[in-house]
């Protein structure tokens, strides 16, 4: 089967690395030519992802025509560039098998990855779950959630995207998946921030879990399911992302709780899945405190300790 990987960031990178350890024909597709020639010459990719090697079975191209002459097709570009991306190359994704690799919700429409494919493709799944590019090119065990709504697509692409150290479940909601990989991105800023603020890791715990309350509320009013928010796409993504530096996100947070800004080259979803995420749980008449306050947060509204502040004086209730 020939499965090609379109973006060779960090994460592209690494699924192109761990599939090429399957019996399956790998392609890493590369925006820029000079840097795709330097996978090529070098066998890695030293900008996003160094001292991983590629396998001798990896194929690197730019050429985007030919990446897309393939079974099954990962996309692994940044949610904020998707909606442009599949629509700038409509001509060669159409009626493909489209795989999303990314996690959030588009600033501009409020869609989410798969709805975006869906532009080009009735075939369309993602790939979401707790995992560290890091973790999957070193070959470490890693556990992802596929959804799919079509049930037979879903179990095809179950047993042909494997590799020697990821497993897949499958799953059917695509709502809850995609909710449950964008939403705790925001929750990991919040907890990135009070840590960064030295306000310790009791209040991480409580970020952690109200945050998971508002995400299940989130899903729940959009039609997903409470099981997909406690599997691997929900609470395993969360506790992941919660508790490691090796998150942008965290870090992103914990800066912003330090008062720093963010210097790294890379993208940070949550920054932008919060705003989105707070625009459409306004319309749902959702309360949703720990979303808003992370919304406060990045747009640089308020500050850690204000927003803290304000979350601990909110009425008391029931848990």
């Amino acid at each position: 089967m020939k499965i090609s990987v379109l973006g060779s960031g960090a994460f592209g990178t690494a699924l192109a690395i761990s599939l090429s350890t399957g019996d399956n024909s790998i392609t890493l597709w590369g925006r820029n030519p000079k840097k795709v020639i330097a996978f090529s010459q070098d066998r890695e990719n030293k900008d996003r992802l160094p001292n991983y090697p590629f396998p001798t079975s990896l194929y690197v191209t730019s050429d985007f025509k030919l990446a897309c002459d393939s079974d099954a097709i990962l996309i692994a570009v940044p949610t904020q560039s998707l909606r442009k991306f599949v629509e700038e190359n409509h001509t060669y994704l159409q009626r493909r098998t489209l795989i999303a690799c990314c996690k959030g919700f588009d600033m501009e429409t409020g869609k989410g990855p798969v709805d975006m494919l869906k532009n080009v493709s009735d075939q369309a799944a993602i790939l979401t779950g707790p995992s560290f590019a890091n973790d999957i090119a070193r070959g470490l065990p890693t556990a992802l959630t596929l959804a799919c709504e079509q049930a037979e697509l879903g179990i095809a692409l179950q047993s042909q995207l494997v590799s020697k150290n990821i497993r897949l479940y499958r799953t059917h909601d695509v709502i809850g998946a995609e909710l449950g990989g964008g939403l705790k991105n925001v929750i990991a800023i919040g907890c990135g921030a009070a840590i960064g603020a030295g306000l310790g890791e009791s209040a991480r715990a409580a970020l952690m879990t109200r945050g998971f309350a508002e995400m299940r509320r989130f899903t729940a009013a959009l039609g997903g399911l409470d099981t997909t928010l406690c599997g691997l796409s929900g609470f395993g993504d969360l506790s992941l992302t919660c508790m490691s530096e090796q998150s942008r996100n965290f870090r992103y947070g914990m800066q912003l709780g330090q008062g720093l800004g963010f210097k790294e080259n890379t993208t940070v979803e949550g920054k932008f899945t919060a705003q989105a995420a707070l625009t459409k749980a306004d319309k749902l008449g959702l309360d949703v405190p720990i979303i808003r306050s992370v919304s406060d947060l990045v747009t640089g509204k308020k500050d850690v300790e204000t927003l803290l502040a304000a979350l601990l004086a909110r009425p008391q209730k029931e848990e």
